[in-house]
């Protein structure tokens, strides 16, 4: 059907009218409402489709909703000793990191752990990820910076950082249209390219193109959302993702963990050779630099019990 801008702007307000959907940023509910729109007969499809796309990339993984002034409580109220046990009760609610919370502390010290100081994190699509910088080898000094399409959850997130006492910034943020291009020791895409390419045929591409980063972390599900493994899963994202990277000059570890795949990119990239030029991190609302540490901030070692795999990739392979 042909549209306009009223047809668009009275889609966002309906979809936003749903409290599911409530604080989704509108400028992802308008990328996603004009395809709908281009695509469907009548509002009413367009509206329902959108919808969907919104419970596949977001929806789907809170199931109690968004619940950030409950969460909080929860944090705040949370003793030195057991600020890590209060983390991980809030990423439980959130189906990404709570499927992996079993692996949570070999998780960051085997990806992140033998990498030089980490002074600047950009986590992008973060969800409920930025609660696992306890178990973060990070740099005393570092600058966590995260985004997602929640509006509520990145106010919650800014609070977070003053409690936690890092230097941190949240906000929303359209991935597809708007990529993060900050420069930063280390980006996080933890299961976000299949969400994009549910908003955008080719959209997990071109973001990989618009970073700027040291070294990128990427994700893939290896099981449903109902936690039914799938290992034709791992092996269709594993595929996928080497042919995107085929004709990229990238250095690539992979690590097979029981709840997902992660593939580490290294990227020896000369400022002159940037691939896209895109916007630059929206100005963010910092926490408060007078904010409190909670005791059991930094990150220690953790063991490995041999539950990972690791091998190099060969970029260059189809």
């Amino acid at each position: 059907m042909s549209h306009g801008e009223t047809d668009i702007d009275v889609l966002v307000g309906d979809v936003r009218a749903a409290r599911k959907y409530r604080s989704v940023m509108p400028e992802i509910i308008r990328t996603i409402g004009i395809r709908e729109l281009a695509r469907r007969e009548t509002a009413a499809e367009a509206k329902k489709a959108t919808t969907r796309t919104l419970h596949q990339i977001a929806g789907a993984y809170l199931p109690g909703g968004l619940q950030t002034e409950r969460w909080l409580k929860t944090l705040r109220s949370a003793a030195p000793g057991e600020f890590r046990a209060a983390c991980r009760e809030v990423m439980s609610l959130h189906a990404s990191t709570q499927e992996r919370l079993p692996v949570l502390g070999e998780f960051y010290s085997i990806l992140l752990g033998d990498l030089p100081p980490i002074r600047s994190v950009l986590d992008i699509g973060c969800g409920l990820n930025p609660l696992a910088i306890p178990w973060m080898p990070l740099a005393e000094d570092c600058v966590y910076a995260a985004c997602d399409i929640y509006e509520d959850l990145a106010v919650m997130l800014c609070d977070f950082f003053g409690i936690v006492g890092i230097r941190g910034h949240a906000q929303t943020q359209d991935a597809v249209r708007n990529a993060p291009s900050d420069e930063t020791d280390v980006a996080l895409l933890l299961k976000l390219l299949p969400c994009l390419e549910h908003i955008e045929c080719g959209a997990g591409g071109r973001l990989l193109d618009a970073l700027h980063a040291r070294c990128i972390l990427i994700s893939f599900p290896v099981h449903s959302l109902g936690g039914r493994r799938d290992k034709g899963m791992g092996e269709n994202y594993e595929r996928r993702f080497l042919r995107l990277t085929r004709d990229r000059n990238w250095s690539i570890e992979r690590f097979s963990f029981p709840t997902e795949l992660v593939f580490r990119v290294q990227i020896d990239r000369q400022p002159a050779a940037r691939l896209a030029a895109t916007a630059p991190f929206a100005a963010p609302v910092e926490a408060s630099s007078g904010a409190m540490a909670h005791a059991g901030r930094r990150a220690s070692p953790a063991p490995t019990h041999g539950r990972s795999q690791r091998t190099n990739v060969n970029s260059q392979s189809g």
